[in-house]
């Protein structure tokens, strides 16, 4: 379960209207499939893909050590999100999850050090395997492993759109490959087969994963979580006061959250609008309570354009480790705490600090998640996903394109 509350709501004349006319947006969305990211936790393809995978390599899937997921941006970052958030859970299975995302040489070399093919899948997801990024690693591996070598096949997977050039390569090769919907985008597939096949061969309870998305988005449109639409609007009101968004983590499972979230925000969120005029809103991701030793400062006392959601955990769940009853000479100011979770530490830690902002009259929300499980992780991607396309609607832009990043793709390939 997730628990939403916020200090602010829409103050600009017509607040209703608007929100009205931004909910429409979303329907017609939806309905003119305009992106395929509603429609996936409803559907039961991405299961049926995985499982059947699953069951023709069950071999290989017995024997496996080491998943190795060679993609960048969308097709990483809500797989890693999802895993990070999720990895102590006990079903999660003994198996190494590695990234080839950065064309970073010591990246690289990191994330392939004592691999052996015999025990290790590698999985190369792309729309159209044509990312210069995913396609140099894609061609490092297969040279490196010999993954082409008949024996090694099986070894090898694609994620990517039908009919797209990486199909065709995986036809003629011989490579087992899994179709998702071209209307899907990367930074809004994490609950296609991106991340549902992954995430089930790590032993992750994934039709919990879509049962969260599934009921939070049927929610959502039967106007039972209308705080969505009140903070998207609220947002892109005060987007020229505010135009900074901060999301503080207070808890290490939500870090690779965060920087999914800051693509979805960022490669969403800034465009052209309808009316040519470039709009956006800017993200920021924090940890609590580390970064309340650093960037806080700044968000204090610095320049008021920033407003800052709050994500935490329920501390009645975490009980231990705790804080011993010891006291230390001379350091006595901290006794205070002794006896106390540490999760009642932290979770302390961030009422402080969004009550210390709402003092100075910073707009703040907060997201606390009951526990960590597979259900409240499906509706924390499906919350974001649903805020990012109503912040679009309302900023009259085309939410799911990324024109900006294409400008650098064809100044790459000039300098070659």
């Amino acid at each position: 379960m997730l628990t939403f509350k916020q200090s602010f709501t829409p103050t600009h004349k017509g607040s209703v209207q608007n929100i009205e006319h931004v909910f429409e947006s979303i329907k017609q969305e939806r309905l003119q499939h305009t992106s395929g990211y509603y429609e996936l936790p409803f559907s039961k393809k991405a299961l049926q893909d995985s499982q059947n995978y699953i069951k023709k390599h069950k071999d290989l899937v017995a024997k496996l050590k080491n998943l190795v997921i060679i993609g960048v941006g969308g097709s990483s970052l809500g797989l890693k999100a999802l895993d990070s958030m999720l990895c102590s859970l006990p079903e999660r299975n003994a198996i190494k999850l590695r990234f080839l995302e950065c064309t970073d040489c010591f990246a690289v070399s990191d994330a392939l050090k004592k691999l052996k093919v015999k025990n290790t899948l590698f999985i190369v997801i792309s729309k159209s395997g044509s990312t210069i990024e995913t396609s140099s690693l894609f061609k490092y591996v297969l040279e490196k492993y010999e993954l082409l070598a008949p024996k090694n096949k099986s070894h090898l997977l694609a994620i990517t759109d039908t009919n797209s050039p990486l199909q065709k390569w995986c036809q003629k090769q011989k490579i087992a490959f899994i179709n998702i919907d071209k209307n899907v985008g990367g930074r809004f597939s994490v609950l296609s087969s991106v991340g549902i096949l992954p995430l089930m061969l790590l032993g992750y309870k994934v039709k919990e994963i879509l049962e969260g998305a599934r009921e939070l988005a049927s929610r959502f449109f039967e106007r039972k979580e209308d705080h969505i639409l009140q903070k998207a609007l609220y947002l892109v009101q005060n987007c020229e006061q505010y135009p900074i968004n901060v999301l503080f983590s207070y808890s290490s499972v939500f870090k690779e959250f965060n920087a999914w979230y800051v693509q979805l925000w960022a490669e969403s969120l800034g465009k052209l609008n309808a009316h040519k005029q470039s709009v956006g809103l800017t993200p920021v991701a924090l940890v609590g309570s580390i970064d309340q030793h650093s960037f806080l400062q700044l968000i204090v006392q610095g320049p008021r354009d920033k407003s800052v959601t709050f994500i935490s955990l329920s501390s009645k769940h975490y009980p231990k480790p705790r804080i011993p009853q010891k006291k230390l000479e001379f350091l006595e100011s901290s006794d205070f705490i002794n006896g106390a979770s540490f999760a009642t530490l932290l979770d302390k830690q961030c009422l402080a600090t969004m009550q210390t902002l709402q003092a100075q009259e910073i707009p703040t929300d907060s997201i606390v998640v009951d526990k960590v499980c597979a259900y409240n992780a499906g509706a924390l991607v499906m919350y974001y996903e649903l805020l990012t396309s109503c912040a679009g609607c309302a900023l009259e832009i085309n939410t799911y394109d990324q024109p900006g990043v294409e400008f650098g793709k064809a100044r790459l390939r000039d300098m070659f």
